[in-house]
């Protein structure tokens, strides 16, 4: 029999990683980054519960760091195998594991330098560039809907998830003794009212499903509604003198909230000076969004100029810049009115936004919009709640700016979408856990779900279950 055992996003939303192990394989499904807390985050030094040289194959959902982070770490130590995942996905992952290494070293050297000025030891980066362009020599890219042997007696295929670019729900296929079995995982389910990408494709059978709970106990609302008070805090912060700063993940919620600016701007109702998009590793990704635009829903597609070779974000949205150097980023502190300033990282514990959040939250006349979701734990969660003062580098800065939360351009399905999805189980209904959620999300999910008929574990961290 398969053995399947959770070792990751199961406290929580971050460090999705699970051991998939039969007779004849070991296969290791994602293997992302805990973030959050600081005692969260020490979770990614701990040594694999595994023996990563005994690895068969690596299957990833998708790139973001909460599913892929801790991958040149599994390389690091002994991991010598395929890594598969979707094309774009494997564009992605470069930009994104290689800036994950820049700012773990940096951050050591910072910690450092205050080490050695109290005569301590020095810590290590969690992993370096080079074993980050060791990692990705071993990934390989896959079409959606091609089904592919990767070890003796487990197949895969991906299906679009509609979450990122080049997200994925994961079929695997288990042979053992004549018999087929079949485990999905949901991947991040994109949210259906989400611009640029496909809705979710359905999956109609199974025999273990494992289910992201991200939002298992809330709705979004409604795309409508959320556009019409985006436009509205950006005609409030042009009246009142403001900037207006959206603290964005630099892949996916980035590109959509560029597009619905591009909206704004083709109806002629977006009074602003200029767009900037300070984050290097976001300005990668949206290159990379134009290089997959086969993947884009055909409605967007049209929009944006149908099949025109001039197609792209930045000629949808001419009045966008870029901010590559930490000059030109610096450059945009002396602005005190009239930008939109689109910087990383959404949950604000790292990149350019906190440097921007500091230039800006105390003044009144400046606005936050948050677009997504805010895990325990971070600042944006903090500023979210309520939080009177914002923390950076040991100041204390008060916070007078207007904060906004859209939970409308969130990229993950809400409960009524979870629900939806799972209809298509319908006919033969497969053992379910909820994964990748918080406590509160996963129990009203599961309640949710047994009012239609569904009996959903959640499993607890290192639990193993045999199918």
């Amino acid at each position: 029999m398969a053995t399947l055992k959770f070792l990751g996003a199961i406290e929580g939303v971050t460090g999705s990683c699970y051991l998939l192990s039969t007779d004849k394989s070991q296969i290791v499904l994602d293997c992302g980054l805990f973030q959050g807390r600081r005692e969260e985050e020490a979770a990614n030094l701990c040594d694999f519960p595994f023996d990563v040289e005994r690895i068969d194959a690596m299957v990833l959902s998708h790139a973001h760091l909460d599913h892929s982070g801790r991958i040149p770490l599994l390389v690091r130590q002994g991991l010598r195998c395929p890594i598969y995942m979707t094309w774009p996905t494997c564009d992605l992952i470069e930009v994104l594991l290689k800036d994950a290494a820049s700012l773990q070293e940096r951050d050591a050297e910072w910690e450092n330098r205050r080490r050695r000025r109290a005569g301590k030891d020095e810590v290590e980066p969690l992993y370096r560039l080079p074993d980050v362009e060791e990692a990705l020599d071993y990934c390989q890219g896959t079409k959606y809907h091609e089904r592919i042997a990767i070890t003796e007696d487990i197949e895969l295929r991906f299906l679009d998830a509609g979450h990122i670019l080049g997200s994925a729900i994961v079929e695997l296929f288990i042979s053992e003794g004549g018999v087929e079995k079949k485990l999905v995982f949901s991947g991040d389910l994109g949210n259906s009212c989400a611009a640029l990408l496909k809705d979710p494709e359905q999956v109609f059978d199974a025999d273990v499903l494992l289910l992201e709970s991200t939002y298992g106990d809330r709705e979004h609302r409604s795309m409508r509604e959320t556009l019409e008070e985006f436009e509205q805090v950006l005609t409030e912060a042009s009246e009142n003198g403001g900037n207006i700063l959206i603290p964005s993940f630099a892949v996916g919620r980035t590109q959509e909230i560029i597009f619905r600016l591009g909206e704004l701007y083709q109806a002629g109702k977006l009074n602003t000076q200029a767009v900037y998009l300070d984050s290097p590793m976001a300005i990668a990704v949206t290159e990379i969004y134009h290089r997959y635009q086969d993947v884009f829903n055909a409605e967007d597609r049209a929009v944006m100029g149908g099949q025109s070779s001039r197609r792209s974000l930045h000629n949808f949205l001419p009045i966008l810049r870029y901010s590559v150097s930490t000059e030109e980023s610096i450059a945009l502190n002396k602005i005190d009115r009239g930008a939109i300033i689109i910087a990383g990282s959404g949950m604000c514990n790292g990149g350019r936004i906190r440097h921007h959040l500091k230039h800006n939250i105390w003044r009144s006349q400046s606005h936050v919009i948050f677009v997504g979701f805010q895990a325990i734990g971070t600042p944006g969660r903090a500023l979210v709640d309520g939080a009177k003062y914002y923390h950076m580098a040991g100041e204390e800065i008060t916070v007078k700016a207007q904060i906004h939360t859209l939970g409308g351009f969130s990229a993950h399905a809400s409960q009524a979408q979870l629900l939806a999805w799972l209809k298509g189980f319908e006919a033969k209904r497969p053992q379910l856990f909820l994964v990748h959620g918080e406590a509160e999300a996963k129990k009203a999910l599961q309640a949710a779900a047994k009012q239609h008929g569904w009996h959903a574990h959640i499993p607890e961290l290192n639990d193993s279950i045999r199918f």
